[in-house]
């Protein structure tokens, strides 16, 4: 037996990385799509998430949802130059005129919202880069969802937010469980000969899924039921009133906190003090709360180098991205005027290849769980993971 579980003679051996250092590449690497409106470099981190899904995803049902998120950021790309097109806010002369729409007339209290008109080339390039940007977020929540579960992510939480996390976890299951019945149910129409296109085929798919989805929260619902989640056990009325009045007022000392930096002209007392505040509130009503709750964590995920090279390779490009060292800030948002190519700025690009390293350095997936539970006993399994 080797001495280091993920190394056999040099060889890595295939483990689940843990989900935190998913969800925390993700995140900064959403952070720094979040910093720029340059095309290329918003392409540049679909890229990046395509390759390190394709490259580090398994085989479970929750892992094949990706490309259903390219398609809806696809979606909201056309649905925001669609309403930049309709809703148009008027052209300048340095404007490229595609074409022009009906005007629809408006009434007083409308104003300064036209229905149609002309519509420029720099509004429709302007509006399909953001819409490009928030793709990029969306992809981004997306790659965390293929490469990470959720469930397992629950065993790091403090005590206190076991249940809230609990019902995230059921929260951000929803569309990989879609994803797995909608694939169910287009294999066995298949098999049954049912090539119908169109409204036709969608109402056959739609209909078995959502049931499907009522019968699976039906048996989680009696499952956590079963289980005795929601259940305030021995912790007194006072105990969980005091509970709630600390972390609400920890909530305003941070939201307080976070306004008086983010406002040069407000009071000293609401910047890093009520931040201070508000933090030693919070952590005095999880650790408050976490008295009442007891778990016990069966083979815990381990952290180790491979998790540490991910989640850096994604706080790396985030700074980069954040603190504009080494390049000009103006390259992450060119201007439309003059329209001309956007340019590809060194520093960022390399940070965004870094963020790419993360598929190289986690180490490969586990193999698949077995197939072929009831829906009943996948439940039990998923609840008895996040119990864990």
């Amino acid at each position: 037996m080797s001495a280091h579980p993920a190394e056999d003679g040099g060889r890595r051996i295939p483990r689940d990385l843990h989900p935190l250092a998913w969800w925390a590449w993700a995140l900064a690497l959403g952070t720094a799509a979040s910093r720029t409106t340059n095309p290329l470099l918003l392409l540049l981190v679909l890229g990046v998430l395509g390759f390190v899904v394709t490259a580090r995803r398994t085989e479970a049902p929750w892992a094949r949802g990706f490309p259903y998120y390219l398609w809806l950021a696809l979606a909201v790309v056309a649905i925001r130059v669609l309403f930049r097109c309709v809703f148009a806010t008027g052209v300048t002369p340095e404007d490229h005129v595609l074409l022009t729409l009906p005007r629809i007339p408006t009434p007083a209290w409308y104003a300064g919202i036209e229905i149609g008109g002309p519509v420029s080339l720099e509004a429709v390039l302007s509006s399909a880069v953001d819409g490009l940007r928030l793709a990029c977020l969306m992809c981004c929540i997306g790659a965390a969802n293929t490469l990470a579960n959720p469930k397992r992510a629950l065993r790091v939480l403090p005590g206190a937010l076991y249940e809230l996390g609990v019902a995230v976890t059921v929260s951000l299951s929803v569309a990989p469980q879609l994803v797995a019945s909608a694939q169910r149910v287009r294999r066995a129409r298949r098999l049954r000969a049912g090539s119908g296109k169109g409204v036709r085929a969608l109402r056959g798919i739609v209909v078995p899924v959502l049931s499907d989805a009522l019968d699976r929260s039906l048996h989680l619902a009696a499952a956590m039921d079963s289980r005795g989640y929601g259940r305030s056990g021995t912790a007194t009325k006072a105990s969980r009133r005091a509970t709630g009045a600390l972390l609400l007022g920890g909530m305003a000392g941070l939201c307080a906190g976070l306004y008086g930096l983010l406002d040069g002209t407000a009071p000293a007392l609401l910047g890093l003090p009520a931040l201070a505040a508000g933090s030693a509130l919070c952590v005095a009503g999880l650790a408050l709360g976490g008295r009442r709750v007891r778990r016990t964590t069966y083979r815990p995920d381990p952290w180790r180098l491979p998790e540490w090279g991910v989640a850096g390779c994604g706080l790396t490009a985030a700074v980069l991205l954040c603190v504009s060292v080494g390049y000009d800030a103006t390259a992450l948002n060119p201007s439309l005027y003059p329209l001309s190519w956007p340019a590809l700025p060194v520093v960022p690009a390399v940070a965004l290849l870094l963020a790419g390293a993360a598929g190289v350095l986690a180490p490969p997936p586990g193999r698949p769980p077995a197939a072929g539970p009831s829906p009943r006993a996948a439940d039990d399994r998923e609840l008895s993971e996040v119990s864990q």
